[in-house]
């Protein structure tokens, strides 16, 4: 399986939205719930967590769709790609979606969430699975353990 070479850069489907990320990912994620499987028309989303220091977008500016909530979900504004997330109070890091990288082979998800909301036959790869989402104490191990993989 390939690696992630840092620094790797991506886009939207269209290429008028271009990323840059130099850090590793902190976590990787697949996303069960169904606000998830709504926003990325799949049976769910993925993420890597990257550092916000570690992340930039070299072209274009990305606009908030979905929810438009606490929460801020960033969307080229041509072709809609759903390219990333910054989650309410977490800014030290971006949810970036993996499959915007140009070479995203790399990508596992290692914690699974909401798969109380899965779909049957919907499975990943991931290490760790929760029905919803990990507590707070819980996250440092798990980047711990990611970051010792």
């Amino acid at each position: 399986m390939p690696t992630l070479t840092l620094p790797a850069e991506g886009g939207c489907r269209c290429g008028r939205v271009r990323l840059k990320i130099s850090a590793k990912p902190l976590l990787t994620m697949a996303c069960h719930c169904t606000g998830c499987q709504t926003m990325s028309a799949s049976a769910y989303s993925l993420s890597a967590a990257i550092p916000s220091d570690g992340f930039e977008i070299t072209q274009g500016e990305p606009v908030i769709g979905g929810l438009h909530g606490a929460s801020r979900h960033f969307f080229c504004p041509h072709c809609m790609s759903w390219m990333f997330t910054r989650p309410e109070g977490l800014d030290w890091f971006v949810n970036l979606r993996p499959t915007m990288l140009d070479e995203p082979g790399w990508f596992t998800p290692f914690i699974e969430t909401w798969t109380s909301e899965k779909l049957p036959w919907a499975e990943t790869p991931a290490v760790h699975s929760y029905e919803a989402l990990p507590t707070l104490d819980e996250y440092e191990a798990l980047v711990a353990e990611f970051a010792g993989r």
